[in-house]
Formats: structure tokens, C-alpha cells, sequence
């Protein structure tokens, strides 16, 4: 077997783009979106005896909701005290 080592004759331009380099990048963690009618998973049970899902019902400001918690009923949780689900 013979290999070819000789370069190929093609003339193709090499078309470079220049870098689009952002200094607006934001590095801060976003918030997750939150959406009623979704299930979240507590970071702290308010009883020993509730489930440690919660299930959003409305959002009362920025950073807080209410919610319904199984074997608990409705309490009002701030962002920091849930976290998406992701089992689901």
C-alpha cells in the first residue's frame, strides 16, 4: 500500500470570523423561575411529620410564596427554603 503524501490542490480561502467577545457577562447565579401549580422540594420540614414536597400556589412578593404542604396545609415559604424538584 502506497500512501500520498503530496497536499491536495485546492484553493479554498480560509474565511476567519472575528471573536464576538461580551463584557456584559453576568456570572451571579440566576434565580430559578418558579410557576404555580409546581411541586418543590423543602430544604427544612416544618414538622417531623409533613411530606418535604411542597406544591406552589401563589406568589405573594419577589421571594415569596404560598404553599401547600402535605400532611401540613398552607404555609408561606420564602425562595431560599425550596428548590426545584428534579425527580420529576
Amino acid at each position: 500500500m502506497k500512501l500520498d503524501s503530496q497536499k491536495p490542490k485546492v484553493s479554498a480561502k480560509l474565511r476567519l470570523h472575528p471573536l464576538q467577545w461580551g463584557f456584559e457577562t453576568d456570572l451571579s447565579p440566576s434565580k430559578p423561575e418558579y410557576k404555580a401549580d409546581t411541586w418543590v422540594q423543602l430544604q427544612e420540614l416544618p414538622s417531623p411529620y409533613c411530606q418535604d414536597e411542597a406544591l406552589l400556589l401563589c406568589q405573594e412578593s419577589e421571594d415569596v410564596w404560598v404553599v401547600w404542604i402535605p400532611e401540613h396545609g398552607e404555609a408561606v415559604l420564602h425562595t431560599s427554603q425550596f428548590h426545584l424538584a428534579t425527580d420529576w
